[in-house]
């Protein structure tokens, strides 16, 4: 994984059947930008096989979110501990309401614990956030209509200050990546759900994060694309080794995904159960055709079944209404 100018860089992986993705690094306008050698490319993390090894990139310690005030508030999530490593996939999984997309928002610095603690690559969530060590997907593409897509994904790129010729060189390699680069002249509205996000995807990859946060980003798309879809971030996160944290309510996709999935319960929000995926890597459609994928799949069903009957009110009956979604886990 490429990273901006005083970062570290992971060593190659020694597997030739992931090639390594050369997206160029970011150059910076300023003093720093003579430190970065022109040309240079990008070194892959180590490949999946390895998640799990070095230092953690997420801890969540005793982390609570609670809405509104002691009388009339809403817990959402209640003594979460969580720790995720360099080059995990990891899914979080489990009934409306639950707080699995208030847990990503934390990790993402875009609300604040009530208790406890979030520490990304050793710094606080927020210091993270300030760093750019994290890019984000949402359900929703989010992309501005009037710019192209190439200058869709320079956005991010341009808000920091990086150069025009840099600007473009990344764009391109991105939508490359994405294999989009035939459409980087056309505008959002002319693309599918699909192409949409792949353009949300590599902008979020714009400033080389080591993390990335994506919350039912193909949720809105019809099975046949979510499965190609899920095959295509599969490939995605090999080349590029970044850790990613997903939220999703589809069993099937957080099995096929993950080197690990996390069942919550529902609110207010823990975690229930932890599955380790051993399915091989890499993971192709005939994964979805074999016996111990389908063991995983009653697993984590069975993970999920056994807290349903656990109160999300504290009234017996559970919190299954987007109203009360919106209450525990706050707007999209």
């Amino acid at each position: 994984m490429t990273r901006l100018p005083g970062g570290p860089v992971p060593a190659p992986s020694p597997s030739a059947a992931d090639a390594p993705a050369t997206i160029p690094p970011p150059v910076p306008d300023g003093p720093g930008a003579a430190a970065v050698q022109s040309g240079a490319t990008s070194a892959p993390a180590p490949p999946p096989a390895s998640a799990g090894a070095g230092r953690p990139v997420v801890e969540v310690i005793a982390a609570g979110k609670r809405y509104g005030t002691d009388t009339a508030g809403v817990v959402a999530l209640q003594g979460i501990d969580l720790t995720i490593a360099q080059g995990e996939f990891l899914s979080l999984i489990g009934p409306s309401g639950c707080g699995k997309s208030t847990l990503l928002r934390l990790i993402g610095d875009l609300t604040e614990p009530t208790t406890g603690e979030i520490r990304v690559n050793g710094k606080p969530a927020r210091q993270a956030r300030l760093d750019h060590d994290y890019g984000m997907v949402f359900q929703a593409p989010v992309l501005m209509d009037w710019r192209t897509v190439e200058k869709n994904v320079q956005l991010p790129l341009e808000i920091m200050g990086i150069p025009g010729p840099e600007r473009a060189r990344r764009a391109a390699a991105l939508l490359d990546l994405v294999e989009l680069g035939e459409f980087a002249r056309r505008y959002p509205w002319q693309l599918s759900g699909g192409m949409q996000q792949r353009v949300a995807i590599a902008r979020a990859l714009a400033l080389d994060p080591g993390l990335l946060l994506m919350d039912e980003p193909f949720g809105a798309l019809d099975e046949m694309t979510r499965e190609r879809m899920n095959l295509e971030l599969m490939h995605l996160w090999r080349r590029v080794g970044t850790t990613i944290v997903f939220v999703t309510h589809s069993v099937p996709e957080a099995v096929f995904l993950s080197t690990r999935v996390v069942v919550m319960s529902p609110r207010p929000g823990r975690i229930a159960k932890e599955v380790t995926i051993d399915l091989p890597q890499p993971r192709t459609a005939g994964t979805r055709e074999e016996v111990q994928y389908f063991r995983l799949l009653t697993e984590v069903r069975e993970a999920l079944r056994r807290d349903d009957g656990h109160s999300a009110r504290g009234d017996g009956r559970p919190a299954t209404s987007e109203a009360e979604r919106v209450r525990a886990e706050g707007p999209p």
